[in-house]
């Protein structure tokens, strides 16, 4: 194959966290690919094949990403970005660039389908955002993401997640074990996101200086909540004067995602979902965005859509079709 010449020019970037002390980073690229790289000041000409310098060119453009969005280019960093792009793992466009949230130490978190696209749109766009959908559709994972992010950029100084934790009735009281082992079976999933996208001591630090918090909903009253990304999770189990309550925290320099599935509310009969009375009070408010996912949107397993297809049908009233199965 003819082998072709391209030049590249990297504007407003520190050059030497991009390439790495002595090119480290550079010398990354090359040992993975046969395309030969020669800088020059702000010049990157990268000689090669077609395909493997345009590969090059993109392996550039997300490395100057993650620099300028995160303040620092680690090894890892460089590694992760590589391992998506020899694995044909969707070599990042400017569109799907836009899509990204956080870059982790394995992977890049990234909104992958058209609904999660708009939500991720819609939560830089408002200061409020409510995320309303069925399991697995990404609401809770995307909004620590943000959150994450956000904190990562220096844009807020603390993260506050919250859950109600409606089978303990709030007070948690009766249940044995000190405050953290009561709450935390409420509020795993919360850990394990969180888990998922920085490292174990640097989130255990985090937890500890009070950087990060995850509290039941009922002990967000009477805080005020400055420079602050705060998210309120299984929020279809609020009550409405709770809801009005958490809204009500929110501080200068902050932002709220608000997630929840409306068709599974916990809640007693006689009770209102503060979820869903927002849903009609806020929606004409500028600075407020809601979005709505749906079965499409769904990205765990496969089975997860027949599932909440085979419960649609049935509240319904149709039969489940199981001959396939016989």
């Amino acid at each position: 194959m003819t082998a072709i010449e391209k030049k590249i020019i990297i504007e407003n970037v520190d050059m030497l966290s991009l390439l790495g002390i002595n090119d480290n980073n550079l010398k990354l690229i090359e040992d993975k690919l046969n395309a030969s790289i020669v800088v020059r000041g702000e010049n990157v000409v990268v000689k090669g094949v077609l395909e493997e310098v345009e590969l090059v060119e993109k392996i550039l453009k997300e490395m100057v990403y993650v620099l300028n969005t995160s303040g620092t280019l680690r090894k890892t960093d460089v590694e992760a970005i590589l391992d998506l792009s020899l694995n044909g793992k969707e070599i990042l466009s400017e569109k799907e660039i836009d899509s990204i949230v956080l870059y982790t130490k394995n992977d890049a978190i990234k909104a992958k389908t058209p609904g999660q696209i708009n939500y991720l749109q819609t939560s830089l766009k408002n200061d409020i955002c409510f995320a309303i959908g069925p399991a697995g559709t990404g609401k809770t994972y995307l909004a620590v993401a943000l959150a994450v992010s956000a904190l990562k950029k220096g844009n807020i100084s603390k993260i506050v997640l919250a859950r109600p934790a409606v089978e303990a009735g709030e007070s948690l009281g009766f249940l044995p074990g000190d405050f953290r082992e009561k709450i935390d079976p409420y509020l795993r999933p919360l850990y394990d996101a969180l888990d998922d996208m920085m490292p174990s001591d640097k989130l255990k630090g985090y937890l500890e200086k009070g950087i990060i918090e995850i509290v039941p909903l009922a002990y967000m009253r009477g805080r005020t909540l400055n420079n602050a990304f705060v998210i309120l999770d299984e929020a279809q189990n609020a009550t409405a004067a709770q809801m009005k309550m958490f809204l009500t925290r929110l501080g200068l320099n902050s932002k709220a995602i608000i997630t929840g599935d409306i068709t599974q509310i916990d809640l007693p009969s006689k009770s209102v979902s503060g979820l869903i009375e927002a849903k009609d009070i806020l929606k004409n408010i500028e600075g407020v965005g809601f979005v709505s996912f749906d079965k499409s949107d769904v990205v765990r397993h496969r089975l997860v859509k027949d599932i909440i297809n085979a419960y649609e049908k049935f509240r319904n009233g149709d039969s489940p079709d199981n001959s396939k199965h016989e």
